[in-house]
C-alpha cells in the first residue's frame, strides 16, 4: 500500500490544480497494471463501470499498483455505497464515480468516503488497515487523506455544476464526453459546441471551487495533452489498455491481408 502521505500529496496536487496523469486498465489482469504503473502516471483507475472487473480482480489491480508506488482510484459502477465500502477496505485510495447530477448525491456519495463523525464510512479490518496491523496509523489518517473523483455526465450535472463542485469532500471532477453528448441530444459528437460549451461550464466550476478538472484523452499525443491542459482541464487518464489493443488490431487488420497478398 502507499503511504497517507503520497495519498495526501495526491489529493494535495488536485487542489493546486497541477498538471496529473493517470492510466486506465479495464482489463482485470494485474499485469497490465504493472506495465502503466511503470509509465510515470500519478494514479491508476479501474474501469469497473464498463468491464467485467470484479471485487477480487479489483483488490489485486490496486495492489500491484500501490506496489509500483502509484495510488489507485477504481470508477464503481454505480451508486453503491456497499461497493465503495469494499473497494476502501481493499485498499483502494479513493473512487471515481460516474453520473453524479446534483449537490444532494454529490454530499452522499462523500460521506460514504470518510470515517465517523466526517462521514458513514464504517471501521473494518480488511488488506486497507494492514489486516488489523495498522489500523490506528490508517484511521487516523484516512479522512484528511482520502479523494473522491466524481463524473459529470449529463445536462443536469451541468446545470448544478457550481453547488456540485463546491460540495466538500469533492477533490476533483471528470467530464464523460459521451454520455454528456447523448444527454444533450448529440450523441457521440464529442465536438458539438453545446458539448464543447457544456465541458466548459465544468471546467470553469472546478477553477472556482479550487479542484482538479479531468478529461480522457483517447489520442495520446503530446499536442491533445497541451490542447487539453490548455482547455482548462488540470487531469487526465491516458488512453486505456482496451484501447492501446484494439487501436494494435486495427492496425493489423491492414498489415496482415497487405503481408497475406504477398505470399
Amino acid at each position: 500500500m502507499i503511504s497517507s502521505k503520497n495519498r495526501a500529496d495526491l489529493k494535495s496536487r488536485l487542489h493546486g490544480r497541477e498538471r496529473v496523469f493517470a492510466g486506465w486498465t479495464s482489463i482485470g489482469h494485474p499485469q497490465i497494471t504493472e506495465a502503466m504503473a511503470r509509465s510515470g502516471v500519478d494514479f491508476m483507475g479501474i474501469d469497473i463501470e464498463h468491464s467485467t472487473i470484479s471485487l477480487e480482480q479489483s483488490q489485486r489491480i490496486i495492489a500491484a499498483s500501490q506496489a509500483a508506488g502509484v495510488a489507485c482510484l477504481p470508477r464503481l459502477a454505480s451508486h453503491n455505497p456497499e461497493d465503495a465500502k469494499r473497494l476502501f477496505d481493499s485498499g483502494a485510495d479513493g473512487i471515481i464515480v460516474p453520473m453524479v447530477s446534483n449537490a444532494a448525491e454529490a454530499a452522499e456519495i462523500a460521506s460514504w468516503c470518510k470515517y465517523p463523525p466526517d462521514g458513514k464510512r464504517s471501521f473494518g479490518v480488511a488488506r486497507a488497515q494492514g489486516y488489523g496491523l495498522d489500523f490506528a496509523d490508517y484511521t487516523k489518517s484516512w479522512n484528511a487523506s482520502s479523494i473522491l473523483i466524481v463524473q459529470i455526465e449529463s445536462a443536469e450535472g451541468v446545470a448544478n455544476i457550481d453547488a456540485i463542485a463546491a460540495t466538500p469532500g469533492i477533490d476533483g471532477i471528470m467530464v464523460g464526453p459521451y454520455d454528456l453528448s447523448g444527454s444533450l441530444g448529440v450523441p457521440g459528437v464529442l465536438d458539438h459546441p453545446d458539448v464543447l460549451a457544456a465541458a466548459g461550464k465544468v471546467i470553469d466550476a472546478c477553477a472556482r471551487a479550487g479542484i482538479g478538472c479531468g478529461t480522457h484523452v483517447v489520442d495520446v499525443t503530446i499536442t491533445n495533452m497541451e490542447a487539453a491542459f490548455e482547455t482548462g482541464y488540470t487531469f487526465m487518464a491516458l488512453s486505456s489498455d482496451v484501447f492501446l489493443l484494439g487501436r494494435w488490431a486495427g492496425e493489423m487488420r491492414d498489415i496482415i491481408p497487405a503481408v497475406r497478398r504477398k505470399g
